[in-house]
């Protein structure tokens, strides 16, 4: 089953690539593509651990456990999953529920049916938000990929950035707004209806 979230999930397949849409990759592990399995614990190990540590604030112990249990639920049910194009929604959800049982199973004095109640969670808002700039980081290309990596991520300054490039401060700070168009422009194409209907 899945393996944790920093392992590399297995030998990947020749055919399949991060390039595959999430519809495709539920397509081909239905149809019993092991290495789309593969791709697909890779692609959304560290989403479901993001969910249960910062979401749910799991201790580690119990967040390895959870996520286990939720591709080991992801695995099992695949095929219940109605629309293609809603997997990431679909192990959202899975993980949530795992996650709240697992904090059931720890306060027994807080009746499960409250905690279930559906509530804004602006927690997962901020995660699905970080792995679709994340997705879109690297749509973009190692130059600006870097750049805004070092800027965003590490929080280095323009004057460190250039002292390691090689390059004026001005000029770095006219990438970054390039760069941050270009980002602007890859979340847009990311949105749903965004992109035509073809393939």
């Amino acid at each position: 089953m899945a393996g944790g979230p920093g392992s590399d999930g297995g030998t990947r397949g020749g055919d399949v690539s991060e390039g595959f849409s999430d519809a495709d990759l539920v397509h081909r592990c239905r149809s019993g593509d092991a290495a789309a399995w593969n791709e697909l614990v890779e692609r959304f190990s560290r989403y479901v651990y993001a969910i249960c540590t910062r979401g749910f604030h799991l201790e580690q112990h119990d967040a390895e456990d959870a996520f286990q249990d939720v591709f080991t639920r992801i695995y099992t049910r695949l095929d219940t999953l109605r629309d293609e194009n809603a997997l990431r929604p679909w192990i959202a959800q899975l993980t949530r529920r795992v996650c709240l049982d697992k904090l059931a199973s720890a306060a027994r004095e807080e009746p499960v049916d409250e905690i279930t109640k559906e509530s804004p969670d602006p927690t997962q808002d901020e995660i699905d938000e970080a792995f679709a700039v994340r997705e879109a980081l690297a749509g973009l290309g190692e130059p600006c990929h870097e750049m805004l990596d070092r800027f965003f991520a590490r929080d280095e300054s323009y004057r460190t950035i250039g002292e390691q490039l090689d390059l004026p401060a001005g000029t770095i700070a006219s990438r970054i707004s390039r760069c941050l168009a270009k980002l602007r422009q890859e979340l847009e194409g990311r949105k749903p209806g965004a992109r035509g209907s073809g393939t």
